[in-house]
């Protein structure tokens, strides 16, 4: 009898909630995978679950009926990639249209899936960050958090003072007031200027319609920052590298979230936006 409350007492204490497990293992953020159990698409040991249960790597736990491989919580660590995206290429898993994705020359992961931290358009490169981490990804990516991406950007056409400030302070896009954070001149010769620009959120191509709003056009587009993340100068186009323990706590600190980093990777080189900028 002593055993066995001991059993249950060792199961108890090794539990977690299933949004946890299933975020953990790459599926998709705590908020999202609530939904899912809502829903009634996820099931452990055969019932379908409820929200607020707990469960252990021990438990055959699956979603849609498909069983998910747990690690043991001591083995779960977050892992981020940054990527240098070239043109061409979109944001997605797969494409109808058979065009090339940011996904096809992703590293496997062993555990989970990789999980973009934002997109970025056909005809926009530079920084894409990847994680196995659901719940990292979603914070980085939420608008409450206010993550600073920072871009270069090539205008051609004349820029006025008065431009620069409507883009400071706001112009309304499709119903929303949108604005830079920052712009920083990054030179350049006749029509065609650089800038630098920041902003807090991720609208889908804000910063080429915030520009288009003055009637300019964006003949480039780099982004060059993710949160603390720079595009490392060694990264060429189409290649990826893993971000360092200490990179990886400065992401999750800056949502507060506690995370185990991947242990013994190389610390990406920080760029030089101005040789990004004096290219092409």
């Amino acid at each position: 009898m002593s055993n066995q409350r001991t059993d249950t007492k060792h199961k108890a204490d090794k539990s977690e909630k299933l949004q946890k497990i299933l975020a953990n293992a790459g599926l998709g953020s705590r908020r999202e995978i609530e939904k899912w159990i809502a829903d009634g698409r996820v099931s452990v040991n055969g019932s379908i679950a409820s929200l607020g249960e707990r469960a252990t790597d021990k438990d055959t736990i699956r979603v849609d009926g498909r069983v998910i491989k747990i690690k043991p919580s001591d083995e779960v660590y977050t892992r981020i990639i940054a990527y240098h995206k070239p043109l061409g290429e979109v944001s997605t898993q797969k494409d109808p249209e058979g065009r090339p994705t940011v996904f096809e020359k992703l590293p496997r992961t062993s555990f989970g899936r990789w999980i973009s931290i934002g997109r970025l358009d056909i005809n926009t490169t530079g920084l894409l960050l990847f994680t196995n981490n659901g719940e990292l990804a979603h914070r980085l990516m939420h608008p409450s958090y206010q993550v600073e991406r920072k871009y270069a950007v090539r205008i051609h056409g004349e820029v006025t003072d008065e431009m620069l400030k409507n883009l400071r302070d706001g112009v309304l896009i499709d119903g929303d007031l949108c604005q830079f954070n920052y712009i920083q001149p990054g030179g350049g010769e006749g029509a065609n200027q650089w800038y630098e620009v920041g902003l807090s959120e991720g609208k889908n191509r804000e910063v080429r319609k915030l520009w288009q709003s003055q009637d300019v056009d964006v003949s480039r587009l780099i982004r060059i920052e993710y949160g603390p993340v720079d595009l490392p100068k060694s990264l060429s186009r189409g290649r990826w590298m893993d971000l360092s323990e200490e990179q990886i706590q400065k992401v999750a600190d800056l949502v507060k979230l506690s995370v185990k980093p991947r242990k013994s990777q190389p610390a990406p080189k920080t760029s030089k936006r101005k040789n990004i900028w004096k290219k092409g």
